[in-house]
């Protein structure tokens, strides 16, 4: 099996994430991937994304991937059955941790409890 074929599942979210910039080699048995994600989350997916596929450590993959906007882990649009709590659990792994996206939101919540479909959080660095 070719190591591309092996890391198809990463070049395939990488599309989906709509990396930009990105570049794909394949030379000795090792692939080499570039490329630029627009948050933090994302370039952690692709991470997951590589080691579900190699392993923790992989030996048969390098990848340089860039993040455009470094001073926001990620946009979350609310969807309905949303909670802040909920939202934290999803990005961080920890419910607590509500408060700091209801701080980087300040400027449209006014209550952690009264957030509405459709509105786009900025969820701050972890």
């Amino acid at each position: 099996m070719a190591v591309k074929d092996k890391y198809a599942s990463v070049l395939s979210l990488g599309e989906q994430l709509g990396v930009q910039n990105g570049r794909v080699e394949e030379q000795n048995g090792i692939l080499r991937v570039w490329g630029t994600v627009q948050y933090g989350h994302e370039k952690d997916q692709l991470w997951d994304a590589i080691k579900a596929a190699g392993g923790s450590h992989p030996t048969d993959i390098v990848a340089d991937i860039s993040v455009a906007n470094a001073d926001v882990y990620a946009m979350h649009t609310v969807a309905k059955g949303e909670s802040l709590s909920k939202i934290a659990k999803h990005y961080y792994d920890d419910m607590m941790k509500y408060k700091q996206i209801f701080d980087a939101n300040r400027d449209q919540l006014k209550n952690p409890d009264l957030i509405e479909v459709g509105q786009v959080l900025r969820i701050p660095n972890p």
